[in-house]
């Protein structure tokens, strides 16, 4: 079976609030999907319920053709996540946070694997460091390691290259780029950095209010509403 994600009719409210409103889409193997949108737009919230952090009103998740609240155990483990937003253990070292991660998923041969990962990802000087004493830009890294120690087959990325340098911003990309190719990944990338999204992704979801409002590749969307860029068609949609 192809890696996979696939949201069909998903929906979420709070009350009388609908966070996220019907919404369906698919992402394929060896496929990076952006999805854009202003804060409040249900971003966030779609990336939860795909997690299984929450539960949908309405709706399903099927991932790797399985439905996530029949096969949890089963799903996790193939799956993993980025957010600047969500802080590693700041008082264990960088090797102590990745062997910790590595054993929630049972990794094999681990000291192999954070090898690996310690020399594709550029974290010699860092692995003896305790998380807490990093900048924004090395927990980021940090961050991408644990996303990837178990070898997901989705990939749920938000703002994987926030407060990174240039340099290491573009390290980083390329580095996922890769990544897809090998691995025959699905990934999810929420991002706010156009040239970002421009780049990865061979389709773009735009949401604002709960909604998919439009969709397509980067160059498509860009022609479709008659703008030089990416951005302008983003500043476009959420103002109108």
């Amino acid at each position: 079976m192809q890696n996979s994600i696939k949201v069909i009719n998903l929906k979420k409210t709070y009350g009388a609030k609908e966070a996220v409103k019907n919404i369906s889409f698919e992402i394929k193997e060896n496929e990076i999907i952006g999805l854009l949108g202003p804060n409040g737009s249900g971003k966030t919230t779609t990336i939860g319920m795909i997690l299984g952090l929450l539960k949908p009103t309405s709706g399903e998740i099927l991932v790797n053709g399985l439905k996530i609240e029949q096969n949890p155990t089963e799903i996790l483990q193939k799956i993993n996540f980025i957010s600047p937003y969500i802080e590693l253990p700041k008082k264990l070292t960088v090797k102590q946070n990745l062997i910790v991660y590595g054993k929630l998923y049972s990794v094999k041969n681990l000291n192999q694997k954070i090898d690996y990962l310690v020399s594709k990802l550029r974290l010699e000087n860092l692995l003896n460091r305790v998380t807490g004493e990093l900048s924004s830009g090395q927990k980021n890294r940090i961050s991408l390691a644990k996303a990837i120690i178990n070898e997901p087959s989705v990939l749920l990325l938000d703002e994987p290259t926030a407060s990174l340098d240039p340099e290491i911003g573009d390290f980083v990309r390329t580095f996922l780029e890769n990544y897809k190719k090998e691995k025959k990944v699905s990934i999810l990338l929420a991002s706010h950095n156009m040239d970002e999204v421009t780049r990865l992704c061979s389709s773009i979801m735009m949401m604002k209010n709960g909604l998919i409002i439009d969709q397509g590749k980067p160059d498509d969307l860009i022609k479709k509403h008659g703008r030089k860029n990416l951005e302008e068609v983003f500043l476009k949609l959420v103002r109108n």
